[in-house]
């Protein structure tokens, strides 16, 4: 595998081809060329059936005929999806060829196409002469790849949305606002002998305000989506022995944690995921926290920590059969530290109703703390520990086009509020407009970040090197 850091993506008028297709065998295979020598070079190795040639051939149609070596054996019978710019993906002229599945067909075929003047693609790098031609920003871009890699219905959601210009025009129009008041401020340092204001500060402040309200707004939004993009991480923590692994076999429908009598178990955290109504939870089985001696125990339940940390909802399970509510209530204490973040759901699952004889006391005061009683070993009230986890995420955001997923935007769109919130500082305190259109342009810098009005080669490079590379 080539070394993804040291790719570099500049605008070439080359020729690319590349398989589009997982490797491997199949029914069929698709590989892509695009670039300005793609009928040229398919002329000297596709044959079509009839008597129009190819680069005579229509955009947005299929040719069906063969490819054939040098030596004028056929290699393969093929389709080939014609695209002419710049009504392509990319913009340029392209073709798509829908072979056999062969690796040998495959391989022969990218062979070919090297040898008539094109060469391999770099990862990504079909969507970035998308991205130079015009054809996307950048945001979308990143938006294509997310959507290849979305394995639930809301993460799919997302990446389409994101794709299809999300909250990109937002975000444009603001830059392109806040750049008409920088080009005044610039223009009033031109004229600063005479004492003259072109930009009306009363209006800028309005847009100030604006802005940090749509800023706020969008990175506040990260906490739903980038989770919802990564799966919703879900700990279930507990005392040993409460049936924490078979919760987790009863949720994923599978014996994927060993379940035992026997006291710790668990000593190292079991993680699978499941897709909930279109919802991806990452759900991790953690050590029974409890004291012991034991070394490697001990391990376990520091990861414990770590997991209750990390996770979005924490599942607290507890013997109903033997804790009482005024225990429960003061092991929720020991927990308030590693829960305080508000983001974070608790939910409490009182286990092991199949062993109840008569009602605990006090019963109805764990029902005023919205506990969900189980019986895991019988998977009986499973479907009420899910209910919980969906009213745990708050899904009513994804319905609003500004859902921020890519940490990349997150970073940058703090940075421009921070600029933002300078700019409105130095409003207030009277600096000079000099050193207030610095901050300005600091926060038009990171905008056009984000959409790729403003960029680096080494951005580029770091975002298109995660693609595959027939994309």
């Amino acid at each position: 595998m080539s070394d993804q850091s040291a790719l570099t993506y500049t605008v070439k008028d080359d020729t690319i081809c590349a398989l589009a297709t997982p490797s491997g065998s199949g029914a069929i295979a698709v590989i892509r060329v695009s670039g300005p020598q793609t009928y040229g070079i398919m002329e000297k190795i596709f044959q079509p059936a009839g008597k129009t040639s190819l680069s005579e051939a229509k955009t947005h149609t299929l040719r069906y005929g063969n490819i054939l070596k040098d030596d004028g054996e056929l290699l393969d019978e093929v389709l080939v999806s014609v695209f002419r710019k710049p009504h392509s993906y990319t913009g340029e002229d392209a073709v798509e060829i829908s072979c056999h599945g062969s690796v040998y067909i495959q391989q022969k075929m990218l062979e070919l196409l090297m040898e008539k003047g094109a060469r391999l693609a770099q990862p990504g790098e079909f969507t970035m002469r998308a991205f130079s031609n015009g054809k996307m920003d950048l945001s979308q871009a990143e938006a294509v790849n997310d959507l290849i890699s979305a394995h639930s219905k809301t993460s799919h959601e997302l990446a389409l949305n994101q794709m299809r210009g999300g909250y990109s025009s937002s975000i444009r129009d603001l830059r392109e606002k806040l750049l008409n008041f920088a080009s005044l401020i610039e223009l009033e340092l031109d004229f600063s002998e005479e004492d003259v204001e072109f930009a009306n500060r009363d209006e800028l402040k309005e847009l100030l305000t604006k802005l940090k309200k749509e800023l706020n707004d969008l990175i506040q939004s990260f906490s739903v989506g980038n989770v919802i993009k990564q799966g919703i991480p879900v700990t279930i923590i507990g005392e040993t022995n409460v049936g924490k692994s078979t919760l987790l076999n009863a949720l994923l429908n599978e014996e994927k944690a060993i379940v035992s009598e026997v006291p710790g178990t668990t000593r190292d955290v079991v993680e699978d995921s499941i897709i909930i109504d279109g919802i991806t939870f990452r759900f991790i089985d953690t050590a029974g926290l409890r004291e012991t001696t034991n070394k490697v125990e001990t391990l376990g339940i520091e990861r414990t920590y770590e997991k209750i940390n990390q996770a979005r909802v924490v599942l607290y399970m507890f013997d109903i059969s033997n804790t009482t509510c005024g225990e429960l209530q003061e092991r929720m204490k020991d927990f308030e530290e590693h829960i305080s973040n508000q983001d974070k759901k608790f939910i409490l699952i009182g286990n092991k109703t199949d062993q109840l004889v008569e009602t605990p006391k006090a019963f109805d005061k764990m029902v005023e703390l919205d506990c969900v009683f189980v019986s895991a070993k019988r998977k009986e009230n499973i479907k009420l520990v899910v209910d919980h986890l969906l009213k745990a995420v708050d899904t009513e955001k994804l319905e609003d086009s500004t859902v921020v997923s890519n940490a990349r935007h997150y970073d940058e769109l703090t940075k421009a509020l921070e600029a933002v919130e300078s700019i409105e500082k130095g409003f207030e305190q009277g600096i000079p407009s000099d050193l207030i259109s610095i901050d300005i342009r600091t926060a038009l810098h990171h905008l056009g970040e984000i959409t790729g009005e403003i960029t680096t080669d080494e951005i580029l490079g770091n975002i298109f090197s995660k693609f595959c590379i027939g994309k």
